[in-house]
């Protein structure tokens, strides 16, 4: 691409980039386009080979010249991908395989008729649905982070240039002063994505008053929750509008060094972050004097190892230093005296996705959105017991009733809502009696949870409280950096202590010591590790405490999910002895009883030598495999 060196060769550029992207869109031409979803979650279900297979076929029957193929960012609707989408019909495919491409090719790119196998159902009206914005998991969703995912190819800057990418800096760098950028941030009321919820704007500000010769941004990248995956998507999708964002913090309040900060389970975000870079680099929007200002800034990228704790901001910056992800004592905070002790501010990769929608689009256009303590929107990654599985971005506000059963699709099998776990490890439990509650940081707080970075895992009846504790208790024990004794210790006695009631060999007391020692954990630990090490113990023994309490006096799990607590029973008058659960069984605890089985036909006789069969719960290992392959309903969790 050609250096862009001044603010009127960046603006032609993007006018040149915005009429191709639209003419792209709306076929102007006669020509067509289409993307594939180059996501994670896709590229894991074959969209490469769908990709490779759509270039193959188009160019085998001539069409180059009259339809393109791209891969995009991720659709969000991952339960439904891999997605296929069509300009300028906006034709949305879904659940496509490679052997599928034949036919899209023939039938609709070529014969222009619509592959109905393809589209999604609607659940409720059982109707097929065509265009992406008529299904009801997009109807209520603002993309304002997600800006270009599904849209835009995330390896060429061009399509970023042709979709509203770099029209902020181009502003600030020409009618802003830094200061008035920091004002417009302020004003946009935007808070910290990353888990805390700390006014970004003020942040910014601290380290726009300290004065020091070399001052970093650093974009925290390093998403450890369980069940999240809402930065990677980002990255993965635009990761040019993380750049803008990060130079307009640079500039903002003096930065000319900026570090990514991601972890290396994400390759596929990494290359493209890698790309972006170099792309950006050899087209003159990263380096000296950029635009032909004083302005210069320089991004780097550094890969975490996967450790939790890294996630936590000093942890971070000693891991770039090239030390132990450790945290360190606070005062003095990173804004002050952060990276190399010089002032740094450091901000998720969400929160940097949404910077230059509020410089380009002002701040009223964002705080216009969420609620008055929480503006804009919140990306979710929800999973668990849930039908729509996906990344879904909504307004601050938007209740946990319309993220579950309106953009979710409700539980799956018609199961009872149990809870959802919000914040990850360090978030809690918030049940049925929650379901009202606006999503936004100071009522996640109020009600015992937190909004974490967007991770929302959803529970049904078959879920047990106590399990999902000491899952996520094993978690912090594993990532516990062990620099102080509460966290090091303390969430291991935890995790025995939970182990104990798992186990059936727990007692009242038991109970009362965790939930001490979960507090005493809480008041002393350095970090926010180890400060909400314990919420899950804590809001679980809040909101159900009838499942702790007949773990340990009733030696029973009321879910049946505790191995030790529960136990598969075979009901004889169900049973129609066709053996194979005993041949299923991998220990052989399977047997046929005295019993005579029942029939097989209701109203005919039971089979001559056929016995009801039962299990010795001696040899049983409750894995499972019994109750899997009953196709009579005679198997049954106790």
């Amino acid at each position: 691409m050609e250096r862009i060196t001044s603010p009127e060769t960046l603006q032609k550029r993007i006018d040149e980039c915005t009429s191709v992207f639209q003419a792209k869109i709306k076929g102007e031409g006669g020509k067509r386009a289409v993307v594939v979803c180059g996501g994670t979650g896709c590229i894991a279900n074959d969209s490469v080979a769908i990709e490779e297979e759509l270039v193959r076929l188009i160019k085998e029957k001539g069409l180059e010249d009259r339809i393109s193929v791209n891969h995009v960012g991720c659709f969000g609707f991952c339960s439904q991908g891999p997605f296929v989408k069509i300009f300028p019909e906006d034709t949305l495919y879904r659940g496509v395989k490679v052997k599928d491409v034949a036919e899209i090719v023939e039938k609709d790119l070529i014969g222009g008729q619509v592959c109905e196998n393809l589209l999604y159902v609607d659940p409720v009206t059982h109707e097929k649905v065509a265009r992406q914005d008529d299904i009801t998991f997009y109807k209520k969703q603002i993309r304002i982070a997600l800006h270009g995912c599904s849209l835009i190819n995330p390896d060429k800057l061009e399509e970023s240039l042709g979709y509203d990418g770099f029209k902020a800096l181009k502003k600030a760098l020409t009618t802003m002063t830094p200061q008035e950028v920091i004002d417009e941030v302020l004003a946009s009321g935007i808070r910290g994505r990353g888990g805390g919820g700390f006014p970004t704007g003020r942040k910014w500000q601290f380290a726009a008053n300290v004065k020091a010769d070399q001052k970093y941004i650093v974009c925290n990248g390093d998403e450890g929750d369980p069940g999240a995956f809402m930065d990677r998507s980002i990255l993965e999708g635009n990761p040019f509008e993380v750049i803008e964002g990060m130079m307009l913090a640079g500039y903002a309040f003096g930065a000319s060094e900026g570090y990514f900060y991601v972890r290396a389970e994400y390759p596929i975000a990494v290359e493209r972050l890698q790309n972006a870079i170099k792309d950006m680099e050899a087209a003159g929007l990263l380096g000296d004097n950029i635009l032909g200002t004083d302005f210069s800034f320089r991004a780097h990228l550094r890969l975490g190892a996967g450790a939790f704790v890294c996630g936590e901001e000093t942890a971070l910056l000693n891991s770039i230093e090239g030390k132990r992800g450790m945290p360190r004592p606070r005062p003095p905070f990173p804004a002050i005296k952060g990276l190399w002790g010089k002032p740094t501010c450091v901000n998720n990769v969400e929160t940097l996705s949404q910077i230059p929608f509020i410089i380009r689009e002002g701040a009223s256009a964002f705080n216009s959105i969420g609620t008055e303590g929480s503006k804009g929107t919140k990306v979710f990654a929800l999973g668990g017991k849930i039908n729509n599985v996906g990344l879904v971005e909504v307004p601050m506000g938007t209740t946990l009733r319309q993220l579950i059963y309106e953009i979710g699709g409700g539980i799956p099998g018609g199961k009872k809502f149990k809870a959802i776990q919000t914040g990850g490890p360090s978030g809690g439990c918030l049940t049925e009696k929650d379901l009202d509650t606006p999503i936004d940081y100071d009522t996640l707080v109020a009600r015992g949870s937190m909004m974490g970075s967007g991770g929302a895992i959803v529970m049904d009846e078959d879920n047990c409280a106590v399990d999902v504790a000491h899952f996520y208790m094993s978690f912090i024990c594993d990532e516990s950096c062990g620099k102080c004794s509460p966290c090091r210790i303390g969430t291991k006695r935890l995790y025995e202590m939970l182990t104990l009631v798992t186990e059936g060999k727990g007692t009242e007391q038991t109970l009362k010591d965790m939930e001490e020692l979960a507090n005493v954990i809480k008041a002393g630990s350095l970090c926010a590790l180890g400060q909400t090490a314990a919420n899950p113990i804590l809001s679980t023994m809040h909101n159900f405490p009838e499942e702790y309490i007949a773990h340990v006096t009733e030696k029973k799990c009321p879910a049946h999910v505790c191995k030790n607590l529960m136990s598969y029973q075979i009901i004889k008058d169900k049973c129609v002895g066709c053996t194979l659960c005993a041949r299923n069984c991998p220990v052989s605890c399977i047997s046929a009883s005295d019993v005579p089985a029942r029939p097989m036909v209701p109203g005919k006789p039971a089979l001559p030598g056929k016995f009801a069969h039962e299990i010795d719960q001696s040899k049983c290992i409750k894995c499972g495999s019994c109750m899997a392959g009953c196709r009579f309903g005679a198997i049954v969790k106790q």
